[in-house]
């Protein structure tokens, strides 16, 4: 199970980044600045996703950081009778006879096909997976963070075009900690002036 203390996040306040690191880290800066002078609103995201992370601020620094805590066992993972669990999560694939033909005419039948299938996939398009899910990525935190800012439209098209010259044109008048979190997010990690 993974745990959440660990994933890398950065939270704003406001068009101000407040803070970059472990979920853990950001949660007790965040936790800080609700209870200090923070301008608001206090948001999190996910790096690697983009996605808003809902913190629970209530009470003392350390009930922040417990409910951040993974609980065991999980209740969607409780074991029951059957076959042990290896990792394995079975759900429903939807294919044409003729699939289900060769796929069952393979060494191994149908999950080991799939499974090499799905493996040499990621392995040949490990590069074009990593630039889509940094574009989707940098749109989710775009849009909740720019979406009224001026060259937003204009962004999102050079973002998904891959035009980092035009995407930072677009941005250029954005507040600058906005700035240079979406170009992180969307184009990687360079060495910019703060």
């Amino acid at each position: 199970m993974e745990d959440l203390r660990s994933l890398p996040c950065t939270a704003f306040d406001g068009s101000r980044r407040l803070a970059a690191g472990s979920l853990e880290k950001v949660a007790l800066a965040v936790k800080s600045a609700a209870d200090g002078d923070a301008a608001g609103p206090l948001l999190v995201f996910a790096d690697t996703t983009g996605r808003v992370i809902d913190l629970d601020l209530r009470g003392s620094p350390a009930d922040v950081l417990a409910r951040l805590a993974p609980r065991w066992p999980p209740t969607s993972e409780a074991r029951g009778p059957g076959r042990p669990r290896l990792g394995v999560i079975a759900r429903e694939v939807t294919l044409l006879p003729r699939h289900w033909e060769w796929l069952a005419a393979q060494p191994g039948g149908a999950s080991v096909a799939l499974r090499k299938l799905v493996e040499e996939a990621r392995r040949n398009g490990g590069d074009r997976e990593r630039i889509r899910a940094a574009q989707e990525a940098a749109y989710r935190f775009m849009a909740a963070m720019g979406g009224n800012l001026p060259g937003f439209e204009e962004a999102i098209r050079a973002l998904f075009a891959g035009d980092r010259a035009r995407f930072k044109q677009h941005v250029a008048q954005w507040p600058k900690d906005l700035r240079l979190h979406a170009t992180r997010l969307a184009f990687g990690p360079t060495r910019q002036k703060r």
